[in-house]
């Protein structure tokens, strides 16, 4: 039986499945789908212009045994992922704050780990700091020695610079840019840590009404 782009009569299509004309274990499915006109469809396939229904799934008997959904456009799929994230957001945001609820006693609390992370984190960027600087002035010294070879020499007859002092310039701009990087990364990671208890204390405060400092 072809698809059908016009109203099928239930029994009708029955009665073929029944007798056999319908091939295939695929093809026994039965469709019924209502239109944007609210008429009732019937069919073994659902026709392209009505693709975007939602569909009963009837058995050979006409009765429901499942549900499918239709095409959805663009902006229908916009939309429904949207309304995901807002679910899954607000989701988040009641956990959050039970955890602050449960957590924490007093906004006290929340100041003092606060300081604790962001004092650990001050100390990793003091080494790093620290290590950057000695990266610098292994490379000055390295420069030092490459400034008495050519291309650096300008001087006629300067010896070609050696392949190992290439090497370790190389290197040491390779390592100054590793650290740079992570110096970068590590304070953004402070000032995220920041941000989240800034925003951690004004939801707590909010949570058990108490009035900012």
């Amino acid at each position: 039986m072809n698809a059908r782009s016009t109203r099928i009569l239930l029994p009708a299509l029955l009665l073929a499945i029944a007798a056999g004309t319908v091939v295939g274990e695929e093809k026994q499915k039965l469709y019924k789908w209502v239109d944007k006109q609210g008429q009732v469809h019937y069919g073994d396939s659902v026709p392209p212009e009505y693709a975007e229904q939602d569909r009963d799934v009837l058995n050979k008997q006409g009765v429901k045994v499942g549900r499918e959904e239709g095409t959805i456009t663009p902006e229908e799929a916009a939309a429904k992922a949207a309304e995901d994230k807002a679910a899954r957001d607000e989701q988040k945001r009641k956990l959050r704050d039970r955890v602050l609820i449960q957590t924490y006693q007093s906004v006290k609390e929340i100041e003092v780990l606060r300081d604790t992370r962001l004092e650990l984190v001050d100390a990793q960027l003091t080494i790093q700091e620290q290590s950057l600087a000695n990266l610098r002035a292994q490379r000055a010294q390295i420069e030092r020695m490459a400034s008495r070879y050519a291309p650096h020499n300008p001087e006629p007859g300067a010896k070609p610079l050696p392949d190992e002092v290439a090497a370790d310039l190389e290197r040491a701009a390779s390592d100054i840019a590793t650290q740079e990087s992570n110096l970068v990364r590590r304070r953004e990671e402070r000032e995220s840590i920041r941000l989240t208890f800034e925003a951690d204390i004004k939801r707590y405060q909010e949570l058990r009404a108490i009035k900012p400092r």
